[in-house]
């Protein structure tokens, strides 16, 4: 394999880990939103506090795990 192929791999592997860490933190913030919107349910909130709460938590526990994950490699 030549240092060209190597760099189009290298390139393509970490391409693919960060759009990962992307949909991960998506993932993360989409079942903090579902939560949220259920105790709003359950409650009977008239706005969505529960649910931009939850985002909010789950969107900095995302980040979290993964920078956390990033850095330890």
């Amino acid at each position: 394999m030549t240092k060209d192929q190597e760099k189009k791999i290298s390139k393509g592997t970490t391409v693919l880990k960060y759009s990962g860490m992307t949909f991960q933190i998506a993932a993360y913030i989409g079942v903090g939103v579902f939560i949220g919107k259920k105790i709003d349910e359950a409650v009977g909130f008239n706005e969505p506090y529960m649910t931009a709460l939850f985002a909010i938590i789950f969107l900095v526990t995302g980040l979290y795990v993964t920078l956390k994950d990033l850095f330890k490699k």
